[in-house]
């Protein structure tokens, strides 16, 4: 591919599907960095008449189609923000007018995207779909935070929760007790709003407040910040942080592998803070 984003990359060859007017492909566009886009996303982009795209989703990403009109559709939490409802509808109005319309959104668009909704939508009226996943930020950005979501010595499931529910509150249907006492390690995407609730509502019902957790905002861009902190000072140290969303949080003792698999950092010639933070004591191929 090239080296420039300005610049149109080359696919690598192979027998990439052919965009046709008249449907709709919902793709991810992954977690920030443009390097994280699929190449099926790319080959859509390459194609699309129009880009309908999120908030999160970078102008890198969008240089990519530079013979598509682009369409802003971004939701986020607090903000003035287009209709769920209005958003489909569009999408169904669009390729009725028969463009090859991209519905472009951040991470993946299966997870807490709305990309169910809006595929539901089209289908109903009679579009013809096409799904392309993407690299979720609850997986990805974390990676790039050095944070593994599994471990073995850690945990054997793993647990994603949104941390706001269509009203823009914490979701009612929620079973916390049951979260605090089965999830090994705990996801949550779009939680900043309600951090302190989530984090009293886990303690509320045992979890440990010494549990290592970490937020990552603005995950695997230029201004990616990780926080490490616990379960019982995270909604503190967020709010003396200052940070802002867009953010994951991650709960649970995996969050002490960035000890070690802060590779930015050892990108950048520190040395890792503790090769052994799980305390295993014996070397990491050792089973």
């Amino acid at each position: 591919m090239s080296d420039s984003f300005t610049s149109l990359p080359v696919l690598p060859g192979n027998d990439w599907p052919d965009f046709q007017p008249g449907w709709v492909w919902l793709a991810g566009a992954g977690p920030g960095d443009p390097g994280l886009l699929t190449l099926h996303a790319l080959n859509a982009l390459r194609q699309a008449d129009v880009v309908v795209y999120d908030a999160l989703v970078q102008d890198a990403i969008l240089a990519w189609a530079p013979q598509a009109e682009h369409i802003y559709a971004g939701k986020r939490g607090g903000k003035p923000s287009a209709k769920q409802r209005d958003i489909s509808l569009h999408l169904v109005e669009l390729a009725r007018a028969g463009k090859r319309v991209l519905r472009l959104k951040g991470g993946d668009p299966f997870v807490f995207g709305r990309g169910g909704e809006e595929g539901q939508t089209l289908v109903q009226h009679g579009i013809p779909i096409r799904i392309i996943p993407g690299i979720s930020a609850g997986i990805g950005g974390l990676a790039y935070a050095g944070i593994p979501v599994t471990h073995r010595d850690v945990n054997q499931s793993v647990t994603f929760v949104t941390g706001h529910d269509q009203t823009g509150d914490t979701p009612s249907s929620l079973n916390w007790q049951a979260i605090a006492d089965g999830a090994q390690v705990l996801v949550i995407y779009m939680g900043m709003k309600h951090v302190d609730r989530i984090a009293k509502a886990l303690l509320d019902a045992g979890r440990d407040p010494d549990e290592p957790a970490a937020v990552v905002t603005s995950a695997t861009t230029p201004d990616q910040h990780v926080l490490e902190t616990t379960l019982g000072t995270m909604a503190v140290d967020i709010a003396n942080a200052g940070l802002k969303p867009p953010s994951i949080l991650c709960i649970g003792r995996s969050v002490l592998m960035r000890q070690t698999l802060d590779w930015q950092a050892i990108a950048q010639g520190l040395e890792p803070r503790n090769v052994d933070p799980l305390g295993r004591g014996r070397p990491a191929e050792a089973s």
